[in-house]
Parts: C-alpha cells; structure tokens; sequence
C-alpha cells in the first residue's frame, strides 16, 4: 500500500515522523567513543548531518505554504471566532427555519383536509 500523496495543503505525515530518526542519527555518529576521527566516520556525520537538515528544511517549506500559515496567532484567533459565530447565528437560523417549516405544515394540514372534504362534496355520486 502507498503512501497517500501530499499536495500543498497537506502535510505528509512521514515527512515530519522521520525528522527525529534523522536527529537520533545524527546524535548517535557524535556521541560515539571514536568519535568522528576517521573519514568513514566523518562522512557518515555528513551525510546524516545533510539528511536531517534537508528534511527539516523541506518541513518548513511545507508548513509555511499551509493555508493560514501567514496569519499570526491572534488573528488565527480571531478568524476562529467569527467562524464560530457565523456557525451559531445559521444554526439558530436553521431551527428557526425548521420551526417555521413546522407550523406551516401543521396549518397546510388542516387545509388539506378540508380540500378533501370539499373535493369529494363536489364530485357527483355515481350508483354502480
């Protein structure tokens, strides 16, 4: 099974779970008793080195081409808010509709009733 593709507006999950297997990597070549004395040594840092900063630099650029990433905390604050409250004037808009709805097929009810009733006052009756 593949991994789902990433578009601009998405972040690819595998992306930023590896930065701290890179990291851990990195960490690991430093902290060894040898140390970095030998090429092998020193071009396994680099190559780990370049890895995680490749990988963090690409999970910067993704994250700052998320939509709303321009906007700072509080007016990401803000933008919730007034989207919270358009939410809760149409629901209110939405139950007083349903409300409305509610009476007016009550009322067309009783109408209907009386169109039945009138409908069949007025067809002639037939004797078969």
């Amino acid at each position: 099974m593949s991994a789902p593709i990433a578009t601009d507006s998405t972040l690819p999950v595998v992306l930023f779970s590896s930065l701290l297997g890179k990291l851990a990597a990195v960490l690991e070549l430093t902290q060894r008793p040898e140390g970095t004395v030998t090429p092998q040594a020193k071009q396994a840092l680099l190559q780990a080195t370049n890895d995680f900063k490749n990988a963090l630099a690409e999970a910067k650029e993704r994250s700052a081409r998320l939509p709303g990433g321009e906007l700072r905390i509080e007016e990401q604050g803000e933008v919730i808010e007034m989207l919270t409250e358009l939410r809760d004037r149409k629901r209110q808009q939405l139950a007083e509709f349903s409300t409305r709805a509610a009476t007016t097929s009550v009322g067309m009810g009783q109408g209907t009733a009386a169109m039945e009733i009138d409908s069949m006052a007025s067809t002639p009756f037939h004797e078969y």
